[in-house]
């Protein structure tokens, strides 16, 4: 894979945030994908989000699997901590790299293939177990890199790039998430920074297992009339459920809104979401309803966008293992081997 580094060099003009960084801090390697691919849209997403975020760059932990996808993270967050995984198994490693230290930031990039594919055991299981993170796929419908045969999240009835109709049914991932247990799920389209960007920042600060849709457009092979998955298309069929502001839980912010617009939800750190509805009384925290309503939407024809499901008190995987409030990286010998006291309590309780 060719690799092209930016100038190490700053405009010294260039605005930095509350830690001290600009946004040229986040960014990554020159992108070799194809020129006005969705995926480089969903970098300059990352970016943004982790700049407004403030969050320090060595702070996060970026992991992927294979595909044209899982190459983006050398496109976003250059000084961050990196490990690029085989196909469909980014979610074990992620898993264990949780568990080994929670105080990173996890973010996790995949694509329609290495998720909904070959590694969609792997994806529901870490949407089960709760780990806290956020999972983003990088949905374009196609295996770019094989000359665009149909994905597992192709839709029925869509045309490829040849002419042929695919005749399978796809794997909707949002529905899957909020089934098997994410507690922050939301589709979005790489064209719309709007509302990208924040749904983004409330993965991030959200304590649990975010998962985020982003159709993303192929243009080499997936952007053609008959795809469902191309940008008229998505432009076309956008239903967006909401209009999504994240406001960091630091200080006291008041607003005003005329009744009936606005819906907030307080997650459990502190942190805000806005939910700004556009047309109609949508309610993020019905985990049926959100089911519904996104199988509605593909029955129509709709690409459903915003904020799906959210609950509002998440419990993640170390809750859920009640794990000591220290990383286990930093934990030493005599924490890891308490002794033959310790074990036989073990052995008992379990007789």
């Amino acid at each position: 894979m060719t690799y092209i580094a930016k100038p190490r060099l700053h405009h010294p003009s260039l605005v930095k945030n509350k830690a001290g960084f600009t946004r040229r801090d986040y960014e990554g390697a020159v992108s070799t994908l194809c020129a006005g691919c969705g995926h480089d849209s969903i970098s300059a997403a990352i970016i943004q989000a982790s700049y407004e975020l403030d969050v320090l760059p060595h702070q996060i932990a970026k992991l992927s699997g294979i595909g044209c996808s899982s190459k983006a993270p050398t496109y976003f967050l250059g000084a961050s901590h990196g490990f690029n995984t085989v196909h469909g198994r980014m979610p074990s490693v992620m898993t264990g790299a949780n568990l080994a230290n929670k105080n990173l930031v996890y973010m996790g990039v995949s694509g329609d293939g290495d998720s909904a594919s070959i590694g969609l055991g792997q994806f529901a299981h870490i949407m089960r177990r709760g780990v806290n993170m956020t999972y983003i796929v990088m949905n374009n419908g196609v295996y770019g890199l094989t000359k665009g045969q149909f994905s597992a999240t192709a839709d029925k009835g869509s045309i490829s790039k040849k002419g042929v109709a695919n005749s399978e049914e796809p794997i909707d991932l949002v529905s899957l998430a909020i089934m098997m247990g994410a507690t922050f799920v939301g589709r979005s389209f790489s064209g719309d920074k709007h509302q990208l960007v924040p749904l983004i920042k409330a993965a991030m600060a959200h304590q649990g297992a975010a998962f985020l849709d982003v159709i993303s457009p192929c243009v080499a092979f997936n952007n053609h009339p008959g795809s469902t998955k191309s940008y008229d298309y998505v432009r076309e069929h956008n239903e967006a459920l909401n209009r999504i502001d994240f406001i960091e839980g630091r200080e006291e912010i008041t607003t005003s809104y005329d009744a009936g617009t606005l819906t907030t939800v307080q997650q459990h750190d502190g942190s805000i979401l806005r939910l700004r509805k556009l047309g109609e009384d949508y309610d993020a925290s019905n985990k049926v309803g959100a089911m519904t309503r996104v199988q509605e939407g593909m029955a129509a024809g709709e690409v459903v966008t915003g904020l799906l499901y959210v609950d509002p008190s998440p419990k993640d995987l170390h809750h859920h293992l009640n794990t000591v409030d220290a990383p286990l990286n930093t934990l030493g010998d005599a924490d890891l081997c308490p002794g033959s006291s310790a074990l036989e309590k073990i052995n008992a309780s379990l007789r």
